[in-house]
């Protein structure tokens, strides 16, 4: 679990590498070409990339990298003297002019007290008899949203406001302009927010006034920030790839855009720069860096969006050790950086593993009811409904909840059971330890039923559920069933958990086209051990030189090392069956650069909104989103996608077909 760090205030940038002149993280070479010097030589020192050159430039420029957004010199020429939030009672005295939206308005008779907001913070402004008349008058005017602009003088508050940092003083307007008016809101922007979320999009430009929704974009701005200084520091090159590019297949649809100048053919939105950083790797660029926009046409949920932003690493020369080296060095700096959280040393577990302890390959290790395979105990019971299932090549496994045998009520007991009918389960068995037990688990023997206690570490008072089937629906029903009952009965502790789940299998057999899939995608590495089985019938059984990193059941990051032979490349094309033609005319311009000396290379890929979302404490990513898309795809705000002029068509060589003729 992670733990907290030092506070804000007193953390000045990321953690970047040690000032020691060691390499940069995840790097074998010692020196790179042309990089050498010799001793007491002159011409150019090496640079050392180890070296902290952050911590170096803001020691330089005095400029400090986690201050609050207020404490930001003004230009110079701002007619703005001070942000709503940064006036102190040191300032008392002082001549100001301050902008913002009015949070609210109040006339007291006479006496009109403004609080005036900007992404900064709240300041109240106070129209009295020490104001002019007029700027009275234009004060009892002012309403909520308004744009105003004030200029007056700081005063120590009577009645002191403790619960805002500028809560000791107040601005004595002596001029009050209303810069802009605003109709009556759809909903409150300020305090609690009781709007439903298709509404908030719909105004997303007053959503995004909230405070809760500014602090998420500020902090995902931060994080953006810190990872560009932290892989700067270790020699990566921030290199933009295309947009408009060619369709490939990747697993997911890809979004089409229709080519004017050449009718009938297609431009796609990439789904990764997957293909373009592997050959920037060929093009000798070493170590190559992007935050980027992809774009997958696939269903969506709370964690996705159609188009979202990948933090996108490549490098060349590199083994899955340093690879993940690397990355973990992302993932210290982002939680550092963001939330303030030590990351502790992350454990490795196997794709096998994770499977055969928590159902699922992306699980959330900060609690416990983990899985316990129970098929050879089981293989002899009399009690048909779990015989003939194990019988048909089925498995059981069993999944404890510490004293759920007087917490679980049968309501939820009987919930669950159609949860896990989604993942298709026919059921669920359930049993309370006890002397004796009961619940439908009781039907098995007394020895079975000790076997399995003793197998899942299960006492009197725990509840034991079962579940028997094909390996996919049991793993995947028990696997999705353990966080969700785990929420519901309040049993996950806050913090961060996380783990790399490595060894992942290289292919998967498609029932419906009975064809070899990839299970990541068609460029990755098998395991050197796993090459010479490609081809021989054998793809069941290899393994790819894949990597994921997860956190609290949420997959943050995977990548892979790449295949940089054109001939192992070509043969995991035609496993997954591609012909030879099919493979040239998809990824001719791939094959193509790795005939023409391509290194050893391999990268991953962090979900950055995913991320964010995680160190902003919510579990919808559109929270993090500047202008997210609803579960539906659509953008509420601006009202895309919508229809084109059939003139705009036209000039695209496109036509519309309705839905009832596709």
């Amino acid at each position: 679990m992670s733990t907290p760090a030092k506070p804000a205030s007193e953390r000045i940038g990321p953690p970047l590498t040690p000032q020691n002149g060691r390499r940069p993280l995840g790097n074998r070479r010692i020196a790179r070409c042309g990089r050498v010097r010799r001793a007491g030589g002159g011409g150019r020192t090496r640079r050392t990339y180890g070296v902290d050159t952050t911590r170096l430039w803001v020691e330089r420029s005095g400029f400090v990298i986690n201050a609050a957004p207020e404490d930001a010199p003004m230009l110079k020429n701002a007619r703005r003297t001070h942000t709503c939030g940064e006036l102190r009672p040191e300032h008392a005295g002082l001549s100001v002019v301050v902008q913002g939206w009015a949070q609210n308005a109040r006339d007291m008779g006479g006496v009109v007290f403004v609080n005036l907001r900007d992404r900064n913070g709240i300041v109240q402004v106070v129209a009295d008899e020490r104001s002019p008349e007029a700027v009275r008058q234009t004060a009892a005017g002012v309403h909520l949203e308004y744009v105003v602009e004030v200029e007056g003088v700081v005063a120590l508050r009577a009645s002191p406001n403790p619960k805002l940092p500028t809560g000791m003083i107040e601005v004595v307007a002596s001029s009050v302009k209303i810069l802009s008016r605003t109709p009556a809101l759809p909903f409150s922007i300020e305090g609690h927010i009781s709007a439903n979320e298709d509404l908030r999009l719909q105004y997303r430009y007053l959503d995004l006034r909230r405070p809760e929704v500014q602090k998420n974009l500020i902090a995902r701005h931060r994080g953006a920030m810190a990872v560009r200084k932290f892989m700067d520091g270790e020699g990566f090159v921030e290199v933009e790839t295309p947009i408009l590019t060619k369709a490939t297949p990747e697993g997911a649809r890809d979004y089409l855009v229709p080519s004017r100048v050449h009718p009938g053919e297609w431009y796609a939105l990439p789904q990764s720069p997957q293909l373009f950083k592997q050959i920037l790797m060929v093009a000798g660029m070493d170590r190559y860096f992007q935050i980027v926009k992809c774009f997958r046409d696939e269903d969506l949920r709370a964690d996705r969006q159609p188009e979202f932003t990948q933090i996108d690493i490549e490098m060349s020369f590199a083994t899955r050790e340093l690879v993940m080296e690397l990355a973990t060095g992302v993932v210290k700096t982002l939680w550092n950086e963001i939330g303030g959280h030590e990351v502790p040393e992350i454990p490795i577990i196997s794709y096998t593993e994770a499977i055969n302890r928590f159902g699922v390959d992306a699980p959330d290790t900060r609690f416990g009811m983990e899985h316990t395979t129970v098929t050879a105990l089981l293989a002899k019971t009399e009690f048909s409904v779990v015989r003939g299932l194990l019988d048909a090549g089925g498995i059981a496994k069993v999944m404890v909840v510490k004293g759920g045998g007087a917490t679980v009520t049968r309501k939820q007991l009987d919930a669950w059971t159609q949860f896990v009918k989604a993942y298709r389960l026919g059921g669920l068995l359930y049993g309370k330890v006890g002397a004796p037990w009961t619940g439908p688990m009781s039907k098995l023997s007394e020895a079975e039923l000790a076997a399995i206690s003793a197998a899942c570490g299960a006492v009197e008072g725990d509840l034991v559920l079962l579940a028997a089937g094909t390996a996919n629906a049991v793993n995947a029903g028990l696997g999705k069933l353990r966080p969700s009952a785990a929420k519901e009965l309040g049993l996950i502790p806050p913090g961060f958990s996380f783990v790399w789940v490595v060894d992942f299998p290289s292919f998967e057999h498609d029932e419906d086209s009975g064809r070899w899939m990839a299970v990541h995608h068609p460029f990755t590495s098998p395991r050197p051990e796993a090459i010479p089985l490609l081809g021989t019938g054998r793809e069941g059984e290899m393994f790819a030189d894949a990597y994921d990193i997860v956190c609290n059941g949420y997959e943050i990051g995977g990548g892979s090392i790449r295949i940089h032979d054109p001939e192992v490349q070509s043969k995991v094309f035609s496993t997954i069956g591609l012909s030879d033609e099919e493979a040239q005319q998809k990824f001719g311009f791939l094959l193509d650069a790795l005939r023409h000396g391509a290194p050893p290379h391999g990268g991953l890929a962090f979900g950055f909104d995913r991320i964010v979302m995680l160190l902003c404490g919510t579990d919808n990513i559109r929270d993090v989103i500047a202008f997210p898309k609803t579960t539906s795809a659509q953008d509420l705000m601006s009202g895309a996608p919508s229809p084109v002029p059939q003139v705009q068509l036209n000039e695209l060589h496109v036509q519309n077909i309705r839905k009832s003729e596709a």
